[in-house]
């Protein structure tokens, strides 16, 4: 809950200062009502939106940045309108229609300097939507794409920074549903199936949390399949990698007890 409120607020505050908000006093008297599909002045329209979005009703404003741009599709406010209506379904945890809205504004605006704005949106609609590892990752699989295309596309930029840490993260969910089914597969006697999951981690997601264990339950893996020689490359690795680590303690005393002829020490 933290995360979602410090990340709204950032989003916003680079929402509102990649877009400069030029109107004077236009909004006087129609903003506190529910008047989206009434004609207005551009002024006033974008204006009641802001106020809805200020006031923390974002539904309501989303529908009004929206009547903006439908209202006054050639005014220069309807491309800040686009922007801020994708922002404004993202606050209200709409993130199918904040993506939409945000991958509309790049359709029409591709070159514009706030599409970096616009593709980090996206990526974090995708990241916050990234489900426990015991469910299907196809949203962390999107999270993860959207994310490198912002490092690949703005290098250098706060986005690209914060889009790698996110990346971190969303490696570490992924390896963690690869340990997930490594260890059904495991428990179930599986011993291929298990190491196919395990050395996808230690492949893939060598820098997760996830990794020493990965190889622990290679060397599990290899000396059940009867290939002791496996075993100790992976009892090997964790050594040099991990030799302080848990993982590396148990690694040895299997290989001490199963296969003390290829020591891990």
């Amino acid at each position: 809950m933290f995360e979602h409120s410090r990340l709204k607020t950032a989003l916003l505050a680079a929402a509102t200062g990649a877009i400069v908000l030029t109107a004077g006093c236009a909004g006087k008297g129609g903003a506190n009502k529910d008047t989206a599909y009434v004609a207005r002045d551009v002024d006033t329209l974008y204006m009641a939106a802001k106020d809805r979005l200020d006031r923390g009703q974002t539904k309501q404003a989303a529908a009004l940045f929206d009547e903006v741009e439908r209202q006054h599709p050639y005014s220069p406010w309807a491309r800040r309108a686009q922007l801020m209506s994708a922002f404004s379904y993202y606050a209200a945890r709409d993130y199918t229609k904040a993506t939409q809205a945000a991958q509309r504004f790049l359709s029409i605006h591709p070159g514009n300097k706030d599409a970096p704005y616009a593709y980090y949106l996206i990526a974090v609609c995708y990241y916050e939507q990234i489900s426990d590892v015991t469910r299907d990752q196809k949203i962390t699989l999107q999270a993860k794409q959207a994310l490198t295309e912002v490092m690949r596309r703005y290098p250098g930029t706060t986005y690209a920074s914060d889009a790698k840490l996110k990346l971190d993260l969303v490696d570490d969910h992924l390896a963690g549903k690869e340990m997930t089914i490594g260890r059904y597969y495991e428990r179930s006697g599986k011993w291929l199936a298990a190491t196919l999951r395990f050395r996808n981690v230690v492949d893939d997601f060598q820098t997760t949390s996830h990794a020493p264990e990965a190889l622990f339950r290679l060397v599990e893996s290899y000396l059940s399949l009867g290939i002791p020689e496996e075993a100790q490359k992976s009892a090997a690795v964790l050594r040099a990698n991990y030799p302080d680590s848990k993982w590396y303690r148990r690694a040895y005393e299997l290989m001490e007890k199963h296969a003390p002829q290829t020591t891990a020490s």
